[in-house]
């Protein structure tokens, strides 16, 4: 879902047909800003990429005739909506029906058009569409040719994805997809939530997204989701507790909440509210299953300890020792 950012932009996660009439869409990261009177995009969430790495591609509000769904003109492509730019058309990808409505009333709002009626007909803008690709120098090439009077901008060469294990292809996968290895029967009977996050470093305390997956003991985090072994596994059994990060306002990071174990503070960001409320919801769920309302890993190392004191003191590594 769309969220509003601490500078108050409109931002998240969508899919975009770069390339018009391809087919083939990208997964982005969109900020809508209306004081500057743009919509950007990025490869990923500029706070995970270098510092000064650039925008993929821009699009001034003020080119923008409508903004409209189009399922029934592309059916194949699941939650699209389009935008329409003087003479060219973007095609995007929404994650979920809400998140398509939210996001044409979005756009809509910043532009100031009103929607059409069913029938109605509006008058196209001819003006050509400003579309900024400057940015993608790094990752994208570009080239501008004149058609009987028309700039046409197409893609020349595309080099691989971003940063940090994110899609080296760029496809579309549905939010929450598993990790190609997992079986049907593994997925029915283990598996509470998958998805990607962003987490901070032990040491470095720099920032990667990570593939995560919680199932009824532990959650797991792999570099992506075509890994096999994962980088680390947290037993739930060693978490005190899973919240909303209080020291978001310090480290200015969005959708921010903390995992709090016996031995460290993991710190993750989601890509929008949702998604971290689903996450802390989902963890806390899975420890209340695991032993019950009210108790802290605290409390049951106590009661293991008093139930068997002849349980040795100490805390293994249990291949946790990654500095990830």
């Amino acid at each position: 879902m769309p969220y509003v950012d601490r500078q108050n932009r409109i931002c998240g996660f969508l899919d975009i047909e770069e390339l018009e009439s391809s087919g083939k869409f990208l997964r982005r990261y969109f900020i809508l800003d209306t004081l500057e009177g743009s919509l950007v995009w990025y490869m990923d969430n500029p706070q995970n990429l270098p510092e000064g790495t650039s925008y993929v591609g821009s699009l001034k509000l003020s080119y923008i005739s409508k903004v409209s769904d189009a399922t029934k003109l592309r059916p194949k492509a699941e939650f699209c909506f389009v935008i329409n730019a003087g003479m060219r058309k973007f095609y995007l990808q929404a994650n979920d029906k809400q998140d398509l409505v939210e996001w044409v009333s979005a756009l809509n709002n910043a532009t100031k058009i009103t929607v059409p009626k069913s029938g109605e007909q509006v008058a196209h803008n001819t003006a050509e569409a400003c579309v900024d690709t400057s940015g993608a120098t790094k990752q994208v090439s570009y080239k501008t040719e004149i058609i009987a009077g028309v700039p046409i901008i197409t893609t020349t060469q595309e080099k691989g994805e971003g940063q940090n294990g994110a899609d080296k292809s760029g496809m579309r996968k549905p939010p929450g997809q598993l990790p190609f290895y997992l079986s049907r029967s593994n997925q029915d009977q283990s598996v509470i939530k998958a998805g990607y996050c962003v987490k901070q470093g032990a040491v470095m305390k720099n920032w990667k997204r990570r593939y995560f997956l919680l199932d009824d003991n532990a959650l797991s985090y792999f570099k992506s989701d075509m890994e096999r072994d994962p980088l680390r596994v947290i037993p739930l059994k060693e978490v005190n507790k899973v919240q909303e990060c209080k020291q978001s306002d310090l480290m200015m990071r969005d959708n921010l909440f903390e995992l709090v174990t016996t031995s460290r503070t993991f710190y993750f960001q989601s890509d929008s509210p949702d998604e971290m409320h689903g996450w802390i919801k989902a963890i806390s769920g899975a420890i209340v299953a695991q032993r019950g309302p009210g108790r802290s890993a605290a409390s049951m190392r106590q009661a293991r300890r008093l139930s068997n004191p002849c349980i040795q003191r100490y805390t293994s590594c249990n291949g946790e020792c990654s500095t990830d």
